[in-house]
């Protein structure tokens, strides 16, 4: 990887850093190669070729989350980001306030616990 896309210099950069970076550039590139393989498959006028596309786009999907994976388990910021905001109902906009109230009922959940 070229140090061109670094934006500080290499030699004051920890190896966990350039380590992250090299996920998020990884993660970037998966990105965009479904974005140029839907566009393609979309575009496609051959059944045949556009089946091909599509397992192409979706071989991609699977690497891009592997690697967000592999990123948030070694980023503690992007872990507590993705636990707030992935998977979760309603507005995405509201999520971190639904977070920070916890559970819906005010209830934290361990009455379940309990042996009946």
């Amino acid at each position: 990887m070229g140090s061109e896309s670094y934006h500080e210099p290499i030699e004051l950069i920890s190896e966990r850093t350039k380590n992250l970076h090299r996920g998020i550039v990884s993660l970037i590139e998966e990105l965009e190669a479904i974005d140029w393989y839907t566009q393609r498959a979309e575009a496609c006028s051959d059944a045949e070729l556009r089946a091909v596309l599509v397992h192409n786009r979706d071989e991609e999907i699977e690497h891009a989350m592997m690697t967000l994976e592999w990123l948030r388990r070694s980023s503690p910021e992007l872990d507590r980001n993705a636990r707030t905001y992935l998977f979760t109902e309603g507005p995405i906009a509201e999520a971190e306030e639904r977070a920070k109230s916890g559970p819906a009922g005010g209830s934290l959940g361990i009455g379940g616990l309990r042996k009946v």
